[in-house]
């Protein structure tokens, strides 16, 4: 069998001018979720040359399941100070919870600058640095590759939060670690959804493409089962369209579903559980995870159809 080989080729020649060319391309759909992807987010509602004051940030966007405001400065070459400071300026007058910087190349004293920022800031705040390639195999298209140079260690800054703050007990420890376990199960499979940061809270979300609805994991360690559910914060009409299609959506499933349209209340779900969960017993964890994940893909699949 004959391999190519991959090489390197200038971003300047993919993209001459950063705001009418990558940022242009960057702030497609399919470009900014893949963007996501590589930061663990749904990137949705883009807006590109936001001012602030009197300057213009690239890109300003929004995680679905968060509704964090999301800063993305571009720079097709290596770091500058300039950059570092207008990043920061920008958040500040944007007021963003995530702040993402595209580079050519990350010099050490701002990748140094960033861990620093990450390490002395609270798990409201998350800044990522990234360099952006493109390599060409022959006489291929360039192909976009990012590569994270910096990202928040969200495990660390959740676990140094609540402890500064003396709200870690163990029933909060036992979700980190399921959580930060369940995150990296995930990234072994290979990425099938997002990844969210680890929380001590009993429930982890899933974007499902729509801010009107969600995957919701939820860890119920009293009954010692875990479970996974789509809901619906506010639409009872959504709700009701989805029973329309209940034998198909359990059909698509491979099993009876919970259908709770929980009247009185703004919320509905469509859940099932899935029992075994015990944190004074963690050896089945593995077993538990790969359950999650599948019936997590699954509900995904069987209300694509109908969102």
């Amino acid at each position: 069998m004959k391999l190519g080989k991959l090489k390197e080729i200038d971003i300047r020649k993919v993209w001459a001018h950063e705001q009418f060319d990558f940022s242009k391309w960057l702030a497609s759909e399919s470009n900014i979720q893949e963007l996501g992807d590589v930061l663990n987010l749904s990137l949705t509602n883009v807006e590109t040359e936001k001012f602030v004051g009197n300057y213009r940030c690239d890109i300003l966007c929004q995680d679905e399941l968060t509704g964090k405001t999301v800063l993305i400065e571009n720079q097709l070459e290596p770091t500058n100070h300039d950059h570092l400071g207008k990043i920061i300026t920008y958040a500040s007058g944007l007021d963003a919870a995530v702040v993402v910087w595209i580079v050519a190349e990350a010099r050490d004293e701002h990748a140094s600058a960033i861990e620093w920022l990450n390490k002395h800031t609270d798990e409201e705040v998350s800044f990522f640095l990234l360099e952006i390639h493109a390599y060409t195999i022959g006489d291929s298209m360039p192909a976009p590759q990012f590569h994270i140079v910096q990202q928040p260690n969200d495990f660390a800054k959740t676990a140094k939060s609540l402890s500064q703050k003396g709200e870690l007990n163990d029933t909060q420890t036992c979700r980190l670690e399921f959580w930060t376990k369940l995150n990296d199960v995930i990234d072994q499979k290979g990425k099938p959804f997002n990844k969210r940061k680890p929380s001590t809270d009993h429930w982890y979300s899933v974007a499902v493409g729509t801010s009107q609805c969600h995957i919701s994991i939820e860890l119920v360690n009293k009954d010692h089962k875990i479970r996974i559910g789509l809901w619906i914060p506010d639409n009872k009409e959504l709700f009701d369209t989805f029973m329309e299609h209940k034998t198909e959506i359990e059909q698509a499933v491979g099993m009876d579903l919970d259908w709770d349209r929980l009247e009185g209340k703004k919320a509905s779900v469509v859940s099932i559980d899935i029992p075994g969960l015990n944190f004074g017993k963690q050896d089945n964890y593995p077993e538990l995870m790969d359950e999650i994940i599948d019936k997590v893909l699954l509900l995904k699949k069987a209300f694509k159809p109908y969102i």
